[in-house]
Formats: structure tokens, sequence, C-alpha cells
């Protein structure tokens, strides 16, 4: 065997370093590069820390909602006024507005017509005029005459108290009843003995809320304003002060 091959036998024996480098320079490489990433996940917040600031901000006390314009007037300027007009010494005396009643009769639509359809567009139309959800009367006893069903529905109300009620008085007063054609006042006489106010409208599009172009059949509504009056006059002076625009006595609708 000769030297030349001897040599070449003893230079593949001999282990190859790794990458041609030093041997630990890849794994210095590879330590800084999972050091790296370490420090990443650390210095970023997780999900659940981002959740849990999310919820202490909305944890936090929120101001309350200002009161309606109508119940400071009643306070400031209506209740000392009507202890002046009606002798009344104790404020807890005064008379107040305690609930307002709107209802609409869907007898014919439902029960002549069979139309179920006009129901349910009444319904949302209420529903958005009054801000609340509406509730549907159902008949107590069955009539053959008008085709009247026990349990069948036949009407909508929604009873309004509290911020609701003196803020759809608010837009009743302002922006519906100046809406009305050919208005020449409320009836002064649509009081019952109790003090409580009725009247009502013949459509529902005088309310700005409602969208006219989507209204497809016209249907009137009364309102039943409910108060802790003793008679009709205190009644009348309550709301007069509230601002409904009574007709006068000496005009007559003609």
């Amino acid at each position: 065997m000769s030297d030349k091959e001897k040599d070449k036998k003893d230079k593949d024996k001999k282990p190859k370093a790794a990458h041609g480098g030093a041997p630990g320079k890849g794994d210095h490489k590879a330590d800084h590069k999972g050091g790296d990433k370490g420090g990443d996940k650390k210095a970023r917040k997780p999900k659940a820390a981002e959740a849990e600031t999310d919820s202490a901000a909305s944890d936090e006390p929120q101001q309350p909602a200002p009161p309606a314009r109508l119940y400071g007037i009643y306070n400031e300027k209506i209740v000392p006024e009507l202890q002046q007009t009606l002798g009344y010494k104790n404020k807890l005396a005064v008379p107040r507005l305690e609930k307002i009643v709107i209802s609409m009769g869907l007898g014919k639509a439902i029960c002549v017509e069979n139309n179920k359809a006009k129901m349910e567009q009444a319904e949302k139309e209420l529903s958005v005029i009054s801000g609340q959800k509406v509730v549907r009367c159902k008949a107590k006893k069955s009539v053959a005459n008008f085709k009247v069903r026990e349990g069948q529905d036949t009407g909508l109300k929604v009873t309004l108290r509290g911020t609701r009620m003196y803020e759809f008085l608010d837009r009743l007063i302002t922006l519906a009843i100046p809406r009305v054609k050919d208005f020449r006042g409320l009836n002064p006489t649509g009081f019952d003995k109790a003090g409580n106010f009725n009247f009502g409208f013949t459509e529902q599009t005088v309310f700005p809320e409602v969208d006219a172009a989507t209204v497809t059949f016209q249907q009137g509504m009364n309102i039943t304003m409910v108060t802790t009056a003793r008679t009709p006059k205190e009644g009348r002076e309550l709301l007069k002060l509230f601002g409904m625009p009574f007709r006068e006595e000496g005009k007559q609708d003609k």
C-alpha cells in the first residue's frame, strides 16, 4: 500500500466541522434568536390582560342621563304657580301627571279584513312613537256579529311613566300637535270627573318619528293623560301650564 493511499484514508477518518465553522457558533445564533422571541413575548401584553383593562374601563361609573325638560319645568315653575292658583300649602298635594296611555283599535283590520300584516305594521309604528314595547289587547268574549273570537288580537296599547312620559309629552306638544292640519285647539271639555284628559289623532303621520313614505294605511290613536287632579279644573290648569294648546271657550268648530 503506497503512502498516498494511506494519506487519503487518514483524511477520510478525520471528523468534519459542522457548517464549516467552529462548533458552538451555530448554537450561539440559535440561542440568540430564541432569546429575542422570548423577549418579544414578554414585552407584548396577552389578550387576557387587554380584555381585563377594557372591562375595567367599561365598569367605571357613567354619568346619569339628564332629567326630562318638562320635569324640570314642572318642579321649578308649575308647582309654585299651582300652589298660588289652587291654594295648596303642601307641594306634594299639587296635581301631577301620573301616566300617559296610548291605544290603537285595529278590530276592523283584523276581524273583518283578516289582515295580520296591518297589526304588525301598526305595532312597529306605535313602538317607534312611544319608544317602548307595545302590548297587544285581546278580546275578552266572542261576538259573532263583529266576527270576533275570544282571545283574538283586537288592538294595541302602551303605558308611559317617568322620564319617557315627560319626553313623549314634550314631543307631542312641540312637534306632533303643530303638524295637525287645520288645528284649532284641543277640546277643553275632554276631561272626566277625576281630571284625566282624553283626545285622539286621526293618523299616525303627525309624529315625525314615523316615515310617511313607508305608511301603507292611516291609523288613528287615542291618548289618555292620567293625573292626580281631583277636579277637571285642576287637571286643565296643570296641562295648560305644561303647554297644551286648548281651544278657547268662545271659539267652536265650524
